[in-house]
């Protein structure tokens, strides 16, 4: 699991290198729900913006030491999913409470347009047995024991997503040279989309905190906690002075560290952002 850095840990490598809606009416807004200002940019899916989070600019490439980006895109997928209200959770029972033991349904097949999206609903259909939010993400990523599930695992995510980043224009396609082998890479063309994405970021733990997540916008609570979950948070705060820094980061400590359980009663429309974190807490 990802850990909150504060910046004297890090000073060396840093030089050197409303009323709650129901699920329903959430679902059904949330993915027109961006601030007001952004209304003119490219629309991203959540595991799009994860990504071009995670890459290095010049170079075109994730961090070779990360290793939680993967199983952070596969939870990308399943909040991109309810939003668009294609899934939810089971509802609460006297046996099922906890968030990871309510098992993942089917609200919608409506194709989304988005291959990713629409690959995961396919999976989620043709399952005979509901799973829960934990137990799809590690499907989604490949990590399970069991050969006959190995078919729900989704190949390629990074390229795929990278691929469809070069249509919208926001990144571009080289090929790189490491010695023994070529590797595809993918720079960052359109820069002024990174830094607007990162700036919406910033201020939603600074200019903009609410110290509520429930006023939070749903994308950006859900962003803040998949760049968590896939460790590349540290990339969205690292341009901050020290002072703004340590708030930024002390102010999103404190959101991740709050009960899942307790958020997601207060919301039905956040059920699945705050399910998804309780996965990554566990594991």
């Amino acid at each position: 699991m990802t850990t909150l850095t504060h910046r004297g840990r890090r000073v060396e490598g840093r030089n050197s290198d409303k009323k709650p809606d129901s699920e329903e009416d959430a679902a059904d807004r949330d993915l027109n729900e961006d601030d007001p200002d952004d209304s003119k940019d490219i629309r991203l899916t959540l595991m799009e913006e994860v990504l071009l989070l995670g890459l290095k600019d010049k170079e075109g490439y994730t961090s070779f030491w990360n290793d939680c980006i993967s199983s952070g895109l596969r939870g990308g997928i399943l909040i991109e999913l309810a939003l668009r209200g294609r899934i939810r959770l089971e509802p609460l029972s006297l046996r099922k409470k906890r968030l990871l033991e309510r098992k993942v349904l089917l609200k919608s097949d409506a194709p989304t347009g988005d291959v990713l999206l629409d690959e995961t609903l396919r999976h989620i259909k043709a399952t005979e047995s509901a799973e829960t939010v934990q137990t799809w993400i590690e499907l989604l990523t490949g990590e399970t024991w069991n050969p006959f599930k190995l078919q729900y695992q989704l190949r390629n995510v990074r390229e795929r997503l990278a691929k469809a980043l070069v249509e919208k224009g926001i990144l571009t396609t080289e090929k790189q040279n490491f010695l023994l082998f070529d590797m595809t890479t993918h720079p960052v063309s359109n820069t002024s989309e990174k830094q607007r994405l990162v700036k919406r970021l910033q201020e939603s733990v600074l200019e903009r905190w609410v110290n509520d997540p429930q006023r939070m916008e749903r994308r950006t609570l859900a962003l803040l906690v998949l760049a968590h979950a896939s460790d590349v948070l540290e990339n969205v705060f690292a341009s901050l002075a020290d002072d703004k820094y340590d708030v930024a980061m002390n102010r999103t400590k404190d959101l991740l560290d709050m009960d899942p359980e307790v958020e997601a009663a207060k919301a039905r429309g956040t059920e699945m952002i705050w399910a998804v974190l309780a996965a990554f807490n566990k594991s």
